[in-house]
């Protein structure tokens, strides 16, 4: 067979369409493709929600690739260890209920394990702004990674979405957002983002899972997004909480959805 450059274009741009066309109306939106917006993605699309990533870089996994400053090994709690042994990553124990695991292998077989679930992933994609009915996320606004980092004044598009996870991490991007919108409004002490505090891991841990939640009608936090909006400490390369986080969020979402 001689290969023809129009027809590998063709398939490309086709089943990108087919992807993207379809998610115009979702379920769920989670923007920010670290641990635990995987985790959460996969747990929903395996019950059969439909959901799908934006990821405004290039590649997922946020800061597990590197581990503890690049040297590629994570750190997960007792706790925790039993999702990354569900989707197949090889963990050790340390003693004293300490597993470490390498973080390639890690982030690669949670990708892989979400999107054979069903998770539509949209990398190299940033979500600008939120689309909002009667103080209610209900949509986000997306465009090209490159357009924004460029500047270029190009109209971006938009997505509905009956949820929307902000697991952006330390940057909050979503939830930003939303606090420059409707000042004041977060489900916050403050009404507003608290910020992270100075690293902590024990504490960080706990407030991780205890801060997922939602933070303002229709938009919910997880793994360090959840700290960062309500005011927890940063917790270093152990990701325990961020995977634990990915999972209530979907169970909280799943339920809200009406568990169908």
């Amino acid at each position: 067979m001689e290969l023809d450059e129009r027809r590998i274009s063709r398939v490309i741009i086709e089943r990108f369409m087919e992807k993207l066309l379809d998610s115009v109306d979702l379920d769920v939106a989670i923007v920010g493709g670290g641990p635990a917006g995987l985790v959460a993605g996969r747990d929903l699309a395996m019950r059969g929600a439909k959901v799908a990533m934006f990821e405004r870089k290039l590649s997922l996994g946020g800061g597990m690739w590197g581990g503890g400053m690049m040297f590629n090994e994570i750190v997960v709690q007792e706790e925790a260890k039993g999702i990354l042994e569900e989707v197949g990553v090889r963990t050790v124990p340390q003693g004293d209920g300490y597993f470490s695991a390498d973080s390639v292998e890690a982030v690669s077989t949670l990708i892989s394990a979400a999107t054979r679930a069903g998770l539509r992933v949209f990398n190299c994609v940033t979500a600008e702004d939120v689309v909002m009915r009667e103080d209610r996320v209900i949509g986000l606004v997306i465009t090209w990674t490159p357009v924004e980092m460029s500047g270029l004044h190009v109209d971006p598009l938009a997505i509905r979405s009956r949820f929307v996870i902000d697991a952006t991490g330390h940057d909050i991007n979503v939830v930003r957002v939303v606090e420059r919108k409707v000042p004041g409004r977060l489900f916050t002490p403050t009404g507003v983002a608290e910020g992270e505090k100075s690293l902590w891991c024990h504490r960080a841990e706990q407030l991780t899972l205890e801060n997922t939640r939602e933070v303002f009608p229709g938009l919910y936090v997880a793994g360090m997004s959840a700290n960062a909006t309500f005011g927890g400490p940063r917790m270093g390369p152990i990701f325990g909480g961020m995977l634990l986080s990915g999972r209530k969020a979907a169970s909280m979402i799943w339920e809200a959805l009406g568990g169908r």
